[in-house]
C-alpha cells in the first residue's frame, strides 16, 4: 500500500522549497520540502510538514522560529543538498547574509520567515504552522517544480485550453 501511495502522490506536481532555523547555539539547520502552503491571511500563516526521520527534525521540533524560500528551476542542485543527510548543507554557500535570523535561500522566487505559531502530529510528519513575520518577494521566473519523482519545469507557453475565445452570452 505504501508504494501504491507514493506513486499516486507523486503524479501531483509540487513546488520546492526550503526550510531553515538556528538552534539555540546559532548554527543553522535545513532541509528541503515539498509540502508547503499558505493557510491565512488574517493572520498570515503558511503551513510546512516536516519528516520525523530527517536529521535536522530534533531542531525544528523546538524551533520558536523558521523561514521557507521558494526555489527556482536552476535552484534544484541546492535542493538536492537540503535533501541529504549531510552534516553541514550550509557548507556550499546559497544563502543571503542573515544575523541570527533563519537563513534564506540567496535571489529565491520568495521567501517567509515565521513565528512558529502551531504544532501538529501527523504520521510519520509533524505539520508546522507558522505566521509570517516577515517576507521577501524576487525577481520573478520559472520556479523548481517536482513530479514523478524528478524536477520539472513549466512550459513557458502554455496552451491555453480550448484555444477558443469567450462567447459574451
Amino acid at each position: 500500500m505504501a508504494d501504491d501511495f507514493k506513486d499516486v502522490l507523486a503524479r501531483l506536481p509540487a513546488g520546492v522549497a526550503i526550510v531553515t532555523t538556528r538552534d539555540e547555539h546559532g548554527t543553522p539547520h535545513g532541509m528541503t520540502v515539498s509540502s508547503f502552503c499558505s493557510v491565512s491571511l488574517t493572520p498570515p500563516l503558511v503551513l510546512v510538514c516536516l519528516a520525523r526521520s530527517s536529521r535536522c527534525f530534533p531542531v525544528f521540533a523546538r524551533a520558536e522560529r523558521f523561514a521557507v524560500s521558494i526555489l527556482r528551476a536552476e535552484q534544484t542542485d541546492l535542493a538536492r543538498r537540503f535533501a541529504t543527510r549531510l552534516a553541514d548543507k550550509f557548507a556550499g554557500g546559497g544563502f543571503a547574509p542573515a544575523d541570527d535570523r533563519a537563513p534564506i535561500v540567496e535571489d529565491a522566487l520568495g521567501a517567509v520567515e515565521c513565528r512558529t505559531h502551531q504544532r501538529h502530529d501527523a504520521g510519520d510528519h509533524v505539520i508546522v504552522v507558522g505566521e509570517v513575520v516577515d517576507q521577501v518577494l524576487a525577481a520573478a521566473g520559472p520556479p523548481a517544480i517536482y513530479f514523478d519523482r524528478r524536477f520539472a519545469t513549466l512550459d513557458p507557453n502554455p496552451v491555453a485550453a480550448g484555444g477558443g475565445t469567450r462567447g459574451t452570452g
